[in-house]
């Protein structure tokens, strides 16, 4: 699905890298988003994300459901005033996400049939239900579950998992589930921390990191987001994937293939 954020067009590049040293390991993500990740994933997988509705939507669309091809302006503003009101579903969590502009959960605009600058029509409902039906069938198998990052410990996190992190990142405009989770950042890397120390295998998208972490792979974009500080217009951006100094020690000559 086309998240805010989405990983999509990274996967190649640094899903590899992960797998190089998973072994066995369950593979594991606190921030799971439209799932474009996890969806290329092999083996046993575990999805976690703070939104509800969104993780409704998964879990539905990993065991069978069908999302509507279109979705009405009224459609949406019907949806749209149900997750104001706290209801939990399926349908929210997927018109959330594939009737918002840009992905931006219920934040960014409706996001319906448009003609384009050059005159051609764009039927944003339709392509997004196009995307997801490919999705669908790397979704099968994976277990989703709603909780904050800082709770999995809790409710289950095998031993020695590979996690893969794509949190909200620092400096752009977070969206409304981020704002509601309460993230913050100096709290989320002392986390990241936390969990190197314990034997997991944790790797984190972001911009930028603390000094002890290693960024292992890195590569420019022109992104719709705000990034290092642009506000206005296509943004420069260089996405990077880091790890723990600790673990990057342990696995020197794995990582420096890259």
């Amino acid at each position: 699905m086309k998240y805010m954020g989405s990983k999509a067009r990274l996967v190649k590049s640094i899903l590899p890298i992960m797998e190089s040293v998973r072994g066995e390991s369950v593979w594991v993500e606190p921030f799971v988003g439209g799932a474009n990740m996890i969806c290329e994933v092999k083996g046993e997988r575990i999805g976690y994300d703070y939104n509800q509705n969104l993780i409704a939507c998964l879990d539905a669309l990993a065991n069978g459901w069908t999302p509507p091809e279109n979705i009405t302006r009224d459609f949406y503003n019907k949806c749209r005033n149900a997750e104001k009101n706290g209801e939990v579903s399926p349908i929210i969590g997927y018109v959330g996400v594939n009737g918002s502009y840009g992905g931006r959960w219920f934040d960014g605009g409706y996001a319906g049939v448009v003609i384009t600058k050059e005159g051609k029509e764009r039927n944003y409902p339709k392509e997004a239900y196009s995307n997801v039906m490919k999705q669908i069938s790397g979704l099968k198998g994976v277990t989703f579950l709603s909780a904050d990052y800082q709770e999995i410990s809790d409710i289950w996190l095998p031993e020695n998992s590979l996690i893969y992190c794509d949190p909200p990142y620092a400096g752009t405009k977070e969206y409304k589930a981020a704002n509601k989770s309460g993230f913050d950042t100096k709290d989320f890397w002392q986390w990241c921390r936390d969990m190197v120390r314990i034997g997991h295998k944790v790797f984190i998208s972001e911009y930028q990191a603390p000094d002890d972490f290693i960024c292992i792979w890195e590569k420019g974009f022109t992104s719709s987001m705000r990034a290092n500080g642009v506000i206005k217009g296509d943004k420069k951006s260089v996405e990077k994937l880091f790890i723990h100094e600790d673990f990057y020690n342990a696995n020197k000559e794995i990582f420096d293939g890259y």
